[in-house]
């Protein structure tokens, strides 16, 4: 009775778990309904609400702009409003950062997030998995005699919270996993091994 409870368990949770984010993400997608006139919305045209349709919108949206974007009409009026934002005192500093961020993360060329890595921590004795995001400022790093690099470490099971971290390069270890394959194992709480965790030996 108990392995068959067990059983159904593993595999009803990951289903649903996975329908579980799937919905919260499609439901937050749907919001972009609300820029729509209410005569517009679904629910006015066929009397209910249909869940995905703000998710089409919102994909359609981001699809168009980049679309725009990639013209000279396009670039020209997304730096106006780019320099609109810049002249406002609070949305200057919070628009910078994010956009700092999401060009980072989001760019072909960008770094971030490129090479999983050993670091100690939260104490000497112990290790754990981070993700290497860059190098320090030189601001930062002139007050350092041995090169470092910044390093993010996320919670678990959540990864979107975490640590930031900057430590000596040489007191890490950098790992030969993907980071799609680091994030599972952080995720899962070291349940889900990658098939193939070997130590770089350059370190």
């Amino acid at each position: 009775m108990r392995k068959y409870f067990i059983t159904g368990l593993l595999i009803l949770v990951p289903f649903a778990a996975t329908l579980w984010v799937l919905h919260a993400i499609i439901s937050t997608m749907d919001q972009s309904l609300l820029l729509l006139p209410p005569q517009w919305r679904p629910e006015q045209l066929v009397g209910f609400k249909v869940l995905g349709i703000g998710t089409i919108l919102t994909l359609l949206i981001v699809f168009l702009t980049g679309l725009l974007a990639q013209n000279f009409i396009g670039n020209f009026v997304i730096e106006a409003w780019e320099s609109v934002l810049k002249r406002i005192p609070i949305v200057n500093s919070i628009y910078s950062s994010v956009k700092q961020v999401s060009d980072t993360l989001f760019s072909s060329s960008g770094t971030a997030f490129s090479k999983a890595i050993l670091v100690r921590f939260p104490h000497t004795e112990a290790w754990t998995i981070g993700f290497l995001t860059g190098v320090p400022s030189v601001d930062v790093s002139k007050h350092f005699l041995e090169e470092h690099i910044s390093v993010y470490i996320p919670t678990t099971p959540n990864p979107t919270s975490g640590y930031f971290l900057i430590v000596p390069k040489a007191a890490t270890i950098e790992l030969e996993m993907s980071v799609d394959e680091a994030l599972k194992y952080v995720v899962s709480m070291g349940v889900v091994v990658p098939e193939h965790v070997r130590v770089s030996k350059d370190n």
